[in-house]
């Protein structure tokens, strides 16, 4: 009786090497130029796939094969890297809370953060019961003779307070007490899989104005909602956003 070899279906490149070694390559040239950060997420197999025009399979052979080398690992929330490099908190996401760090080089700043019923308009953005307590976040600042207060309300929704890590530490001691810097809670989303988007609305009050930010993730679901009310006085309204680029 004769011994049959099965057959490998791999496909393979012209020098002989498989498909899905390039496309490891191409995906680790990516880490190492930084376009990919240390703790980021990867894009998901259908994404890789039709970016490098192969198979998912061909895809989920690359990623593994770069598993196994340990430079990227694969959780409930996908595919992160892994590889040493400048932290991922380098790539800027916006500061927290919108435009509440003063051009003051001296102001006093004040932040708690209290498990609560968050404010009526703040729970039905936010898709929460009336009277159901989540994470609030309280931020003050003023110059130092007292001028040109700032405050900001953030109330954060079950999702972000469940996805993301670091906000679910603080709800067991969110009693008021001591200050709460959470400046990196951008950061901290994108670390938990979430893709943030920003919806900034300014509106003008008496003696004062309100900038209100919603922010929700890639699947709409709601994350936070800040109110900040800033004191009416020359450039009180100066923003600096800097992106990364897309390549």
């Amino acid at each position: 009786m004769n011994r049959t070899t099965p057959t490998d279906h791999t496909p393979q490149l012209s020098g002989g090497e498989p498909l899905y070694w390039r496309i490891a390559t191409e995906i680790l040239a990516g880490l190492r130029g930084g376009s990919i950060p240390p703790g980021e997420r990867l894009p998901g197999e259908r994404q890789l796939a039709a970016h490098f025009h192969v198979s998912r399979e061909t895809v989920r052979q690359a990623l593994k094969l770069l598993r196994d080398s340990g430079l990227v690992c694969t959780d409930r929330r996908g595919t992160h890297a892994t590889l040493p490099g400048a932290p991922a908190g380098h790539v800027p996401s916006g500061d927290f809370p919108v435009g509440a760090h003063t051009a003051e080089p001296c102001a006093v700043h004040r932040t708690a953060v209290t498990w609560e019923a968050p404010p009526a308009e703040h729970a039905r953005a936010l898709g929460l019961a009336p009277r159901r307590p989540t994470l609030v976040h309280r931020y003050e600042a003023t110059a130092p003779d007292g001028s040109g207060l700032r405050t900001a309300v953030t109330s954060f929704s079950a999702v972000a307070v469940t996805e993301v890590q670091e906000l679910a530490r603080y709800r067991d001691r969110a009693d008021g007490s001591g200050a709460a810097h959470l400046r990196r809670v951008y950061d901290w989303m994108r670390k938990a899989g979430l893709t943030l988007h920003h919806r900034d609305a300014i509106t003008g009050l008496p003696r004062s104005v309100r900038v209100t930010r919603r922010v929700h993730d890639q699947y709409e679901r709601p994350l936070e909602i800040t109110d900040l009310t800033v004191d009416a006085c020359e450039d009180a309204l100066v923003y600096e956003f800097t992106l990364p680029s897309a390549g």
